[in-house]
């Protein structure tokens, strides 16, 4: 029988030289690899096979096929050596675009020039390309003294564009976790002082170590070597490949150049059974499949200009294979078909929609596609443009102004006669771009990617955008579709790809969050204000009152006064310089500007480090006046900000919060809580409502990666916690609906009025108007006016005003006029439909504008609703004057955000899988009942009894793990919770006192078998009294465990003595229990 081996060799070496072989690799042994490059250790590259694959190489010159010459072969192999001058990825760079793009060459044909480009790779027919892998591949170090060797290095036509670093499963105590020392061993080989040469070629860099593995690429950081998830391969062909039988020139191979050992070894293994499939087998083949390598390397490797050197993660590589299947198909219509990709936010979204781009530029069938990106944000718009250019999918200057559609008419020309490969435009655009007769283009060879697709893609400007384009494919991106009440799936078809905030922090693709609340504690003068809205509301009647305090407690004045400010300005000072390190950053999220200025302005008093506001600039124009722009705003923004423009103001601010340690804090109200990556921000500081959406994107500013961070966190001032748990919770569920495809049935029906509600427009706008018939003079307000103002006449000998009824009744249908208008705005068919004009359109809005501002005048002349505006300083001051801020108490916990919002789901476990889980609480819960229960002797025998009785009892029932399952989950709760049968409800919360009952009545069965009901109550109380007593003894002798014990005795022993002769026992018993209780306390104090 074979025994258990660890070493690298035999766990995780052999296992991945087989698994290879049976992929299609062929093995050459070092020597013949040293051999095959010239029997040179400086040599990396397999230099014979190069050659010989680049003379099978044919290019076709006035219809005849020629073979290329001794000289341009060797011209390529001079293109694909390393220029390592400029840097290791600068290098890799320029040799990927060789392999990707091929090299050119000039050949003379028959006195004539040809110039054709040479594929050093053969991506359309794999079967012209070799698979060559070998190990103990030793290289040379820069300089020339010593030599590293890689375990693993894969061949692609004698190109090293693989290298695996093998390590043992059991680690070793001075190097740590296995797969992290091969991945820091990989990192430090590409140092310039090592073998970068080598690493100059490579595409893929693995880490494995027999039961696990990573994988990145040329200049990956620690932090974002990935795991891999397969979603294409089945178990079931995992498992074939993982046990297929090595055929005899693999095995001869693979073990003749080692010890004899070593295939004894192997041999043994494999007699004895299929082997499991482990996590080590899935990334091998997941990546290292011959037709998966070609794939990954040609369409999903991106240079960022930042970044570095990039490779998919397996949900941008799924992801953007579904969207290219997607976007091949046409509908009925012949229309390309679209789709929603949901890919978390921080997870790599932007980057998900250039490796699209890239695949859509060099997939021969969709490469005539022209690619529309759209936005509706001009931050997001820059930042994805410069996202594209820096990878490289808009090559220059000049290009990348091109593709910026800088206005509408640019826009509509770009649209209608562009042939741009890429645009870059803002949805507000198509607006005005709409309206012009060029911006048309009824092709289905264009592909609009629409980022942050669940935020303004309805309305008017969605319909404008699939009016001027439409027969082309829609494919929205979004990190938090809304939800099944909202429009994301109905705009633009079904979900096809997701990948949700939970999969993502398990995947380490983003940092996990932990969430703390800080909660303010005010004292709020409840009187002193209603004394105030009495005094101040005294000319107002009943329902102006009660508007005002609506408006007013809308508004949310108590958290914008200015002692809760400064409150937890100096909570936050506090907690960010003692809890973020030099290059770390973090965001604090207001509800106002005016609360922005007043933090701003407290943290600089307290000048421990330097904050800047982010927010849009107020309304300084002369008659206009916004409630959010206080003076205090106003001037804020004169003294800092002054003619400086807002755009560039925010740029200049950002780019600062990047680059400058100074600068730890940014304060925002909107801007900035969407569509902001700075992998530096850790901390967000909440004292602002979030719901939703909006609470999911917010709290995603703190979750990108960055080496320095193990969490982001979360400070709430504002009480989300239930907003926070709710919100992932609905994600959790449609995430679970959404895996297999979004079911566009489940929104059927919410929308499809829209169709047919926008014909109710002409008679409901001739109902609006037909209130004002008697009015001369449409230009008079006053005359509109009257039509609906009170006009009291005598009926009956009462007073009654004889316009009530037509003002409800008007009212009324400004109501439904508008709710028309609104679900017409929305609706494609409203757009297209020829009885309506755009005049009528206009007409229907301006309507909608000139009959809301008669109603609210009406209203405020008839008392029905109060200016807030008129009253908004007075009641500012009046929270200043009247709240004063206490303390902000500490959290009474941390909650791991990934973690939130999901029950078990068990229903659709595996029977292996319930089983295992099964396994895991038995182990847990006798490791419970073992260790945790030491200071509850009773409550430990009383739960081992149990279980043992359970493991008895569920042997039967082996063929109904779920049973299993249930019985072992309900069991641990109760040992969680110390639910002891026979342990009264009043100690259930006090775990001391719980355990000296446990002690009496495991020392007195007999009193406590016919105990009567009085009695109970009496060792119950003396249950407390030992509990407090014991407590105060703790406290007193705290250093010295034996005058602890000690007091326990003097205090314990005569009151137990007394109760155990009333009980009818005696000293002995007294003393048992009295040892008992000293020995909870010993085990207790020991334990924490």
């Amino acid at each position: 029988m074979n025994v258990l081996k660890f070493e690298e060799e035999y766990s995780a070496k052999i296992p991945a030289l087989t698994l290879l072989a049976n992929l299609g690799w062929t093995f050459i042994s070092p020597e013949e690899a040293l051999r095959l490059r010239g029997g040179s250790y400086n040599e990396v590259v397999l230099v014979d096979v190069l050659r010989e694959e680049l003379k099978k190489r044919q290019f076709e010159f006035h219809g005849e096929k020629h073979f290329l010459s001794d000289s341009s072969v060797d011209t390529v192999i001079a293109n694909l050596q390393p220029q390592l001058n400029e840097g290791l990825v600068k290098a890799n760079e320029k040799i990927y675009n060789a392999l990707v793009y091929g090299v050119s060459v000039t050949e003379i044909i028959n006195g004539k020039k040809a110039h054709p480009t040479v594929s050093v790779i053969d991506w359309d027919n794999i079967d012209n390309n070799r698979f060559i892998f070998t190990d103990e591949f030793s290289v040379t170090r820069n300089g020339g003294v010593g030599t590293k060797r890689p375990d693993i290095v894969c061949f692609v036509n004698g190109l090293p564009l693989v290298v695996v670093e093998a390590k043992r499963p059991d680690g070793h105590a001075s190097k740590g976790p296995t797969v992290r020392a091969g991945i820091e061993q990989s990192i430090g080989n590409q140092h310039p002082d090592e073998i970068p040469h080598l690493f100059a070629y490579s595409q893929l860099l693995l880490s494995i170590s027999g039961v696990d593995g990573r994988y990145g690429t040329c200049g990956t950081p620690f932090k974002f070597w990935a795991a891999w998830r397969e979603e294409e391969f089945t178990d079931e062909q995992l498992d074939s490949l993982k046990n297929t039988k090595l055929t005899k020139s693999s095995h001869q191979a693979i073990f003749e150049c080692r010890e004899k050992q070593y295939q004894d070894w192997y041999d043994d293994l494999i007699a004895g059974g299929d082997l499991a499939v482990t996590k080590q087998d899935r990334l091998l083949i997941s990546l290292l499949t011959p037709e998966r390598l070609l794939e990954l390397t040609r369409y999903f490797v991106l240079f960022d200009s930042k970044i570095g050197k990039i490779v998919a993660r397996y949900q941008q590589f799924f992801g953007t294979k579904k969207l290219m299947e997607r976007v091949e198909q046409k509908n009925d219509d012949g229309s390309r078909r679209g789709g929603v990709i949901w890919h978390t936010t921080g997870s790599g979204k932007s980057l998900t929609m250039v490796f699209l781009s890239k695949a859509l530029l060099l997939n021969e069938r969709l490469k005539k596609c022209r690619v529309v990106v759209i936005t509706d944000r001009k931050d997001l718009e820059t930042q994805l443009s410069n996202t594209f250019s820096s990878s490289g999918e808009v090559d220059s200057k000049k290009d990348k102004k091109d593709s910026l559609a800088t206005s509408g008419r640019m826009l509509a020309k770009q649209i209608g006669q562009g042939t741009q490969r890429i645009i870059f435009s803002l949805i507000q655009k198509f607006n005005s771009a709409a309206k012009l007769p060029e911006c048309h283009n009824d092709s289905s060879d264009i592909i609009v990617l629409i980022d942050e697709g669940h935020r303004s893609q309805d309305g008017e400007n969605h319909i404008r955008m699939r009016q001027a384009l439409p027969n082309a494919s829609f494919i929205a991106f979004t990190g938090t579709p809304l939800l099944k009440d909202d429009k994301t799936t109905s705009k633009f078809g079904s979900i096809i790809h997701a990948y949700t905030m939970q999969r993502a922090v398990e995947d380490k693709t983003v940092t996990p969050l932990l969430y703390e609340e800080r909660v303010p504690d005010l004292d709020v003068n409840e009187r002193a204000i209603d004394a105030w809205f009495e005094r101040l509301t005294g000319g107002l009647n009943e329902e102006e009152v009660a508007d005002l305090k609506r408006k007013y407690a809308k508004k949310g004045e108590v958290y914008r006064s200015e002692d809760r400010i400064k409150l937890i300005a100096a909570d936050i000072a506090v907690h960010l310089t003692q809890n973020l390190e030099d290059d770390q950053k973090a965001q604090l999220a207001c509800d106002s500007k005016d609360s922005a200025v007043k933090y701003k302005k407290y943290l600089d008093e307290l000048g421990l480090f330097e904050s800047a506001i982010v927010m849009s600039a107020p309304d300084m124009r002369e008659g206009h006046k916004n409630i959010e722009d206080v003076p205090e705003v106003i001037q804020w923004w004169k003294d800092n900000i002054g003619n400086q423009d807002e755009e560039k103001y925010t740029k200049d601010i950002v780019k600062r919060f990047d680059e400058d340690p100074a600068l730890k804090l940014l304060i925002v109200v909107d801007k900035l809580l969407t569509g902001f990556d700075e992998p530096k921000n850790t901390v967000l500081y909440i004292d602002k409502p979030l719901k939703e959406h909006n609470l999911i994107q917010a709290i995603a500013r703190v979750n990108r990666l960055h080496p320095s961070k193990k969490h982001g966190y979360l400070i709430d001032y504002r009480g989300i916690l239930a907003e926070l748990d709710t919100a992932i919770g609905k994600y959790q569920d449609l995430a679970a609906r959404t895996q297999g495809g979004y079911d566009i049935n489940d929104i059927e029906g919410l929308y499809s009025h829209m169709n047919t509600e926008y014909r109710k427009l002409p008679q409901l706008h001739k109902k609006v108007w037909s209130f004002f018939d008697s009015v001369k003079n449409r230009g008079d307000t006053e005359q509109f006016r009257q039509v609906l103002l009170p006009k009291t006449k005598e009926v009956n000998g009462e007073l009654v005003d004889s316009n009530q009824r037509v003002r409800d009744e008007f009212f009324d249908a400004l109501k439904e006029f508008s709710s028309c208008l609104k679900v017409a705005l929305q609706s494609a068919n409203f757009f297209e439909d020829k009885s309506f004009s755009d005049a009528d359109r206009q007409e229907y809005k301006k309507t909608l504008k000139t009959m809301t501002g008669i109603r609210q005048s009406v209203q405020s002349a008839i008392g029905e609703s109060v200016e807030y505006s008129e009253y908004a300083d007075s009641i500012r001051k009046l929270m200043d004057k009247h709240v004063v801020g206490v303390e902000v108490r500490e959290s009474e916990g941390i909650y791991e955000v990934g973690k939130m919002g999901q029950g078990e789901k068990v229903d659709d476990w595996s029977e292996e899988k319930t089983r295992n889980e099964t396994d895991i609480i038995k182990t847990r819960v006798t490791k419970t009942i073992e260790q945790d229960l030491r200071d509850d002797p009773y409550a430990q025998e009383a739960f081992s009894k149990l279980l043992r009785e359970l493991i008895e009892q569920t042997e039967s029932q082996f063929d109904h793990p779920m049973k299993q399952y249930m019985l072992f989950k309900e069991f641990e709760e109760k040992v969680e919770e110390r639910d002891v049968e026979g342990i009264p409800s009043e100690l259930k919360d006090y775990k001391q006192a719980q355990a000296f009952f446990g002690v009496f009545k495991k020392e007195l069965p007999e009193t406590f078998r016919t105990i009567h009901e009085d009695d109970l109550q009496s060792w119950i109380d003396f249950a407390f009294e030992c509990d407090k007593a014991v407590d105060t003894a703790v406290h007193e002798n705290s250093l010295n465990p034996q005058d602890m014990e000690s007091a326990i005795q003097k205090k314990l022993l005569p009151p137990t003595m007394k109760m155990c002769k009333e009980a009818g026992a005696g000293f002995d018993h007294a003393k048992a229990i009295v040892s008992s209780i000293q020995h909870i306390v010993r085990v207790g104090t020991g334990q924490g």
